[in-house]
């Protein structure tokens, strides 16, 4: 095999649909647009939700109730498995686990989960722990600080 053997896989690749270009091509005239109308016209675009002038239905609708999810608290997930990488007997705090890379994007700190298996003895910081993750972390001798 040599560089100008190599081909796309059967399929992979399609020619772009040339539109109203005469009626002979199966798309000229009204090029797949139909006959008159909002949509026929160059721009005739509507927003998501427009109904045509009625009351759209979110407005219909009633509105209740109260939602504070825009100061709730949002935690990074880290589970104990990925802590297997740390040291046996290292402290593992919030920045350690920044630099390692197991938790990124803007969050309000680090909860660690419970998911796989802890091989080693740790002290970990961490602003919450499920209580599985707890029991995997003290069963091995480590230790779970709340920050």
């Amino acid at each position: 095999m040599r560089l100008h053997d190599i081909k796309p896989n059967e399929g992979a690749k399609h020619r772009r649909k040339r539109i109203g270009r005469g009626e002979g091509s199966g798309m000229g005239k009204t090029s797949g647009r139909g006959h008159k109308g909002q949509k026929a016209r160059s721009g005739g675009t509507i927003r998501i939700g427009f109904e045509g002038g009625q009351m759209p239905l979110i407005r219909r609708l009633p509105k209740r109730g109260f939602n504070n999810k825009e100061f709730g608290t949002v935690y990074a997930p880290v589970n104990v498995s990925a802590l297997n990488q740390f040291e046996d007997g290292a402290v593992v705090d919030l920045e350690a686990i920044l630099k390692a890379g197991l938790a990124n994007g803007t969050h309000d700190g680090v909860k660690i989960l419970g998911t796989g298996e802890l091989t080693r003895k740790l002290t970990v910081k961490a602003n919450a722990f499920s209580q599985s993750a707890k029991q995997k972390i003290e069963e091995k001798g480590g230790a779970c600080e709340q920050v």
